[in-house]
């Protein structure tokens, strides 16, 4: 009969190491954590509780009077709208140029790949700056339309440089060669071979554009002029000045009324604005972890 061999007793000092650790975790927990549920609980509580600050933890006088003027503001849906077209297309665009720029200067046999990364990295530490670039957008054409939010930020260097040490380190050069002596294209191997190898990085990509697209209100501001092209950020920001913006011509209790309403209507912007990146990320963040940690610490 086989003894369960016993159990290594831990030190006083790994214990103390531990709890220290554990209470850490804890409180960085707390200090992520409280922010988020504050602004929900101040999106359902009433414009006098969060005005006056009775708003701690949980809701006061709960209330969806909030979401219900920001939903039924023909705006903020027409802005939602945009926003998913702009992140999903925008990411769509971003990816697929990020992967097929990231690949070939992975490999080794890519004539001037290093010359063609100088380049690239040179463009991060040194930009044409707003002026050029807005004139560059004009002669473009792509002044006033979707193209100006997907176009010009297509590609972020950073992202293929994360993308290139991935291939780098994750996809052998035998393996392209073993593929290339059967008879595979450079194409047909980067379909097959290289993308199902590529999950995590995907979607590290998929996940930086799609944020950055969803929080992007800079380039609409400076590109777009017509009301119906602004994305949700934009329409967002619109929102909050007009309702902040205090008209001399009211009284102390009007005005009291709707600085109240601008603080409630503040989170519930908030909110409607974050919720699809909270929803996406849970399904994405196994990929996130392992994608990060690849593509920045080897190569």
């Amino acid at each position: 009969m086989i003894k369960m061999g016993r159990r290594i007793r831990e030190s006083t000092g790994d214990r103390l190491f531990l709890t220290g650790v554990y209470l850490f975790l804890g409180i960085a927990l707390i200090v992520v954590l409280y922010p988020l549920v504050f602004i929900v609980s101040s999106s359902l509580s009433s414009p006098l509780a969060v005005s006056s600050g009775r708003v701690w933890l949980w809701p006061v006088d709960l209330t969806f009077v909030g979401y219900k003027v920001v939903l039924s503001n023909p705006q903020v849906l027409q802005g939602y709208g945009n926003s998913l077209f702009y992140a999903f297309f925008g990411t769509l665009i971003s990816v697929t140029l990020t992967i097929v720029l990231a690949y070939p200067l992975s490999r080794r046999t890519f004539f001037g790949r290093s010359a063609l990364m100088m380049f690239i990295t040179f463009t991060m530490l040194f930009s044409g700056g707003l002026i050029p670039t807005y004139l560059v957008v004009k002669q473009l054409g792509l002044l006033d339309t979707r193209w100006a939010l997907l176009i010009p930020q297509a590609i972020w260097v950073w992202q293929i440089i994360i993308a290139r040490t991935f291939f780098q380190s994750s996809i052998p050069d035998e393996l392209a060669e073993a593929s290339e002596m059967d008879g595979c294209s450079d194409f047909r191997f980067l379909w097959s071979v290289v993308l199902p190898l590529s999950k995590p990085i995907i979607a590290v990509l998929i996940l930086m554009y799609a944020i950055g697209q969803w929080n992007a209100y800079f380039d609409a501001l400076i590109y777009l002029k017509t009301q119906s092209l602004y994305p949700l950020q934009l329409i967002l920001r619109g929102i909050l000045i007009l309702n902040s913006a205090a008209s001399g011509n009211i009284d102390a209790a009007e005005q009291l009324r709707r600085q109240q309403f601008a603080d409630l209507t503040k989170y519930s912007l908030i909110v409607i604005a974050s919720l699809p990146v909270l929803v996406i990320y849970p399904f994405v963040q196994r990929y996130f972890v392992k994608g990060m940690l690849i593509g920045s610490v080897k190569g």
